[in-house]
């Protein structure tokens, strides 16, 4: 054990200050027992762990809510006193959507004990019911039985129920033919007379708790209430009308939905941007990135706390160890991805001209789960180089780098050599996603530090060897 602690030692001695300007070999040795040395320090360390518990205490971060003020001032002094180079905000202005507090949906029988109360959620963006709204309902699976059945439509309400795939590996796959009718159902029902929507959550358990995210309005197209059920009540509601075409159930079934969630005026919202300065390249940024905001069901642990303290923790790891990376680090706490990409979109428009340029930039959304791998919206000769990497992350659990995504923060970012996702494993992912599960008590802390030492391995490569 001595033999290897000198040797980690004389490895970091090695690797700290100005590193040598050559190609990095096949495998390097010493920064082989530095990516170790990495992984050690974030599991033992814990730092973006106690942050995420210290995040998540402000509870949901909706763009225009108090919580997310508290939270950007919270980390903001957090990072001012963390010895970094810089830290700075952008501030920018966006749509003030709120909840409001009614969210009810409720099936009337013949009697008042026989009413069912159904957990709903509105989903962002949405406009209220303007009271009490009172209608039937129609069952409809996708968009081709909304085209077949559109002359049954007008003064219903429509409940697409999509289940979420589960025959699949890859969670996310399933994500976005179920995202589909969330997003783009309100509009589609509302051309043919639908007075609101319901959907299935996008959710891949079999709980009762209803996951929100946005929805989109055509301005040509009236705008209609939208609201999610959770996976049990979707269930329920779709067994009970099938019961009712088949005549098993005769009597009145009527429903009555509220929502008072409207969109006010307008909000400010602040990119939290701290650096650490390249010792060689200053002027060329490598961007690790995630969004701060969060869906005001739940306490955005997963979506995007994890990613927020990953990207603060790079730097962390990096200070820390005495490391002086060659190119300029860059941590971007983006603000109003869920519902406006504000930040993103303003980012992309600041730094457009700015001396900097975009090297790289690493996204972490997808949660705070065990490293599986990296996309990469790159080219096959700089995913082939990545690659080549991956003896670096023996003891991260990352297996992969493939051409996909890289985020949609960093997605707005032009001329950079390569835009990369973090790839945590996604079996859970959904389970929690925009709803009252994503908790700080669901992230285990080891496999939310693996996957700060993966970004921070990540990052120092493109730093230290280009691509």
């Amino acid at each position: 054990m001595k033999i290897l602690s000198l040797a980690l030692l004389v490895a970091i001695l090695l690797f700290t200050g100005k590193l040598h300007s050559q190609s990095i070999s096949p495998i390097d040795s010493s920064f082989l027992n530095l990516s170790y040395k990495l992984t050690q320090t974030a599991l033992a360390d814990t730092f973006g762990y106690n942050l995420l518990r210290e995040l998540c205490a402000f509870g949901g971060r909706l763009s225009g809510s108090k919580n997310l003020l508290k939270a950007e001032d919270y980390l903001l002094k957090t990072m001012s006193g963390m010895g970094f180079d810089t830290v700075y905000t952008q501030t920018f202005t966006t749509t003030n959507w709120q909840r409001g507090k009614v969210e009810k949906f409720i099936l009337r029988g013949k009697n008042s004990g026989s009413n069912v109360n159904f957990n709903v959620a509105a989903l962002g963006g949405s406009v209220g019911t303007n009271g009490l709204l009172r209608a039937d309902i129609i069952e409809i699976s996708d968009f081709d039985e909304l085209e077949h059945r559109k002359d049954e439509i007008n003064g219903k309400i429509v409940f697409f129920n999509f289940e979420f795939n589960q025959k699949v590996y890859d969670s996310f796959s399933s994500y976005g033919p179920a995202v589909n009718f969330r997003v783009n159902g309100a509009h589609r029902a509302a051309k043919y007379g639908a007075v609101a929507v319901l959907i299935r959550s996008v959710a891949s358990n079999f709980d009762d708790v209803p996951h929100t995210g946005t929805l989109r309005y055509i301005d040509s197209i009236p705008k209609i209430p939208g609201a999610s059920l959770g996976v049990r009540g979707a269930v329920f509601l779709s067994e009970l009308l099938k019961k009712r075409a088949m005549g098993e159930i005769t009597q009145p079934l009527m429903f009555e939905m509220e929502l008072d969630c409207k969109t006010e005026g307008t909000c400010e919202v602040k990119n939290l941007i701290a650096e650490i300065w390249g010792s060689e390249k200053k002027n060329e940024v490598i961007v690790v990135g995630a969004h701060l905001d969060a869906w005001d069901k739940g306490e955005g642990a997963h979506d995007d706390g994890a990613g927020c303290v990953q990207s603060i923790e790079v730097l962390h790891l990096i200070k820390k160890m005495g490391i002086k990376p060659k190119r300029t680090i860059r941590a971007v706490l983006f603000a109003n991805e869920e519902n406006g990409l504000a930040g993103a979109r303003g980012y992309a428009k600041v730094t457009q001209d700015d001396v900097k340029k975009h090297y790289a930039a690493i996204e972490s959304d997808r949660g705070g789960f065990v490293p599986r791998g990296f996309t990469a919206d790159a080219s096959p000769e700089v995913i082939s180089k990545m690659t080549s990497w991956l003896p670096y992350f023996t003891m991260t659990g990352i297996e992969w780098f493939k051409k996909g995504g890289g985020g949609a923060d960093i997605s707005q970012i032009k001329g950079s050599n390569a835009l990369i996702g973090f790839y945590p494993d996604s079996q859970r992912y959904f389970d929690v996603h925009h709803s009252e599960n994503d908790v700080f008590s669901s992230v285990n802390h080891r496999e939310l530090e693996l996957g700060s030492a993966s970004i921070t391995i990540l990052t120092l490569l493109l730093s230290e060897f280009g691509l």
